[in-house]
């Protein structure tokens, strides 16, 4: 009952999204198992105990500093409420400090390495074409995994080649997609999407066997499986990694490659000029020829509303 009123409390008080909410809630749940089985109460727990906690789950799960700092905001988040609630005097969290994050370059993928996990996905089955229209979709347009699992079929305007998408905070915003990635979603819609809905279905854009809206961890749990017959160690996310990357290869500007991705700062999308910064103009069209068009057609003002 604590983890699902702290819950409660995150979305409609402290006013977290969904996403967050699904994740502290989780990680709530995780520390609160830790403390019932080493006898800790969360009415005396302490920074020595927290500490403890974070060093098992370094050791347990392997986490990063990044996770780390996460799990940090999730127990300061949550001894907070407690502190609100009067279940505790105080916020034994808020003693601990955020390590600064590392800063390890995001993984990419050369258009071969991509073209070949692509490939790996067999077009001839309903939910192989919906993957494959999906991760076409995900790489043209530099998506985040919820963005696209959010997607509605009237978010998907082929004309302008746009795709109307909501991003963190629940900012809205327009992605540009590609002809290869219009020619898979295409060939999903009147095909694939069809069988597994059982018909027009409901306004989800990518569904799954039962007809619903394909939810995050599928579209993680089926990347996965196609990446390992790949034998790339990659993510669903270095789909979005690669796609922005690939700009800045060619050429794109910062701004640019912000607005695509949808970064409220700046300094957030800087990080991908230490990606390969080495490789010249000339071998965009090389590694992304599906993107060299976007980036110039962006600097003759096509996509200014993007």
């Amino acid at each position: 009952m604590l983890l699902e009123k702290y819950c409660a409390w995150l979305g409609a008080v402290e006013r977290r999204s969904p996403l967050t909410v699904d994740a502290y809630g989780r990680e709530l749940r995780r520390f609160l198992d830790y403390a019932g089985s080493n006898g800790i109460d969360v009415k005396d727990a302490n920074a020595d105990q927290i500490v403890a906690y974070l060093q098992w789950r370094r050791t347990e799960h392997r986490i990063d500093s990044r996770t780390a700092a996460k799990v940090i905001s999730c127990l300061r988040s949550f001894f907070r409420y407690a502190v609100s609630e009067g279940i505790r005097p105080d916020n034994p969290a808020a003693l601990l400090e955020n390590k600064r994050r590392g800063s390890s370059l995001p993984h990419t993928m050369d258009r071969e390495t991509v073209e070949r996990l692509l490939s790996m996905i067999d077009t001839d089955s309903p939910l192989g074409l919906r993957d494959r229209s999906l991760f076409e979709l995900i790489y043209s347009s530099g998506l985040r995994i919820s963005e696209a699992a959010g997607l509605n079929v009237r978010d998907i305007d082929f004309k302008e080649g746009i795709a109307r998408v909501k991003g963190k905070g629940n900012k809205e915003r327009l992605a540009v997609f590609g002809v290869e990635a219009a020619v898979w979603l295409k060939r999903y819609l009147a095909e694939s999407r069809p069988v597994l809905a059982g018909g027009p279905g409901g306004p989800a854009l990518f569904v799954g066997r039962s007809g619903k809206r394909l939810s995050r961890k599928g579209i993680w749990k089926n990347y996965a499986r196609y990446a390992a017959l790949a034998g790339t160690g990659s993510r669903v996310h270095t789909l979005r990694h690669s796609f922005a990357s690939g700009l800045l290869r060619g050429g794109a500007d910062l701004r640019t490659v912000q607005a695509l991705l949808g970064h409220a700062d700046l300094a957030t999308t800087q990080i991908y000029t230490h990606v390969d910064g080495s490789l010249l103009k000339e071998n965009h069209r090389k590694y992304l020829p599906r993107l060299g068009q976007f980036a110039a057609r962006h600097k003759k003002g096509s996509y200014e509303k993007t």
